[in-house]
């Protein structure tokens, strides 16, 4: 079997296939969102993308009172009602359930009013390929091209290296999302095969950082250093969500500029705190720590900051792009 062909085959657990974004990348790209994360941020968008394996949660404007469907379906009976009314799967019963790691749940087909949503699908890399390619004729008019994301794309190491490689022999722009917290070898072997990192930054002080997100960030920071070093040419942005009580602050904003200060072809963005994801935590019967949203006067305050006390070099959006 041709290496091409083995790395078409290499499976992985997929989340979302998100199409016409234009703020993960350059151009108009296609959003891959991988399933799993090591870290456990106490404001996480994307709940649903934290766990490896497949979820089941519920829509609670859809899920009709009065009405057991998923319940009667469920081989295990393993939906009840929550305090809020919504019908809520108890998840260790659904770490056992064979048709939800296909993503065909018996509990989500009998539910006929789609309040029971499955977050995870074991899929093929060649097949996400294909359907990304779909999308080729507005990368090749707009720009653009693929962008993993997560959870952290590369803690599925294997699948998302495949996705990159077969990207490449397509001729696709590839970029990726990562926040850091991995091996400084898969990294560094990912960056080889992007067009464009996006890499998330939160806090420079490590015993804040574990604080807030569950790990320290000295492998985080490190991983930046290499990736610049190793890759001088390689665009990179810089994000830092901002949020009220964790690093919404001048000082906080500072360290970070220090760490970047010296690094060139690095752009820094500054992402205001929103609160989209927590309807998401409450289908999957979990509670969140909710934060304020910064206003317009803070985040202009951080934006000058942190023109002050990092060089921020333009990047070329699309080098290396073959379309």
């Amino acid at each position: 079997m041709s290496p091409a062909r083995a790395e078409n085959d290499v499976t992985g657990v997929v989340t979302n296939i998100q199409h016409f974004s234009v703020h993960d990348g350059p151009g108009i790209r296609t959003l891959v969102f991988l399933k799993g994360c090591p870290l456990r941020c106490l404001w996480c968008g994307n709940p649903e993308t934290q766990a490896f394996r497949p979820e089941i949660g519920s829509v609670a404007e859809r899920c009709r009172p009065g009405c057991s469907a998923c319940r009667e379906a469920c081989p295990a009976g393993a939906l009840a009602r929550g305090t809020s009314g919504v019908m809520l799967p108890d998840t260790s019963f659904c770490r056992e359930c064979a048709p939800l790691s296909e993503g065909r749940p018996p509990c989500a087909a009998a539910c006929t009013a789609g309040a029971l949503r499955v977050y995870g699908t074991r899929r093929g890399a060649g097949e996400i390929l294909d359907e990304v390619e779909q999308d080729i004729v507005f990368y090749r008019h707009e720009g653009g091209g693929m962008t993993l994301s997560g959870g952290e794309a590369l803690a599925q190491p294997e699948f998302a290296l495949a996705l990159l490689r077969e990207a490449g022999r397509r001729c696709i722009h590839t970029a990726l999302e990562t926040c850091g917290f991995v091996p400084s070898e898969t990294f560094l072997t990912a960056c080889s095969l992007l067009d464009y990192l996006l890499f998330d930054l939160k806090l420079a002080d490590e015993e804040l950082h574990e604080r807030a997100t569950g790990v320290g960030n000295a492998r985080i920071l490190e991983n930046l250093r290499l990736a610049r070093a190793a890759f001088p040419h390689l665009p990179i942005r810089v994000r830092t969500p901002v949020i009220p009580g964790v690093n919404a602050s001048r000082a906080a904003v500072r360290a970070l500029g220090e760490h970047l200060m010296d690094m060139r072809n690095i752009s820094w963005e500054l992402l205001p705190y929103h609160a989209y994801g927590n309807a998401k935590y409450a289908g999957l019967g979990r509670r969140c720590r909710e934060y304020a949203v910064p206003d317009g006067e803070c985040m202009k305050e951080l934006e000058e900051t942190a023109r002050h006390f990092a060089r921020v070099v333009s990047a070329e959006e699309h080098a290396g792009s073959c379309l």
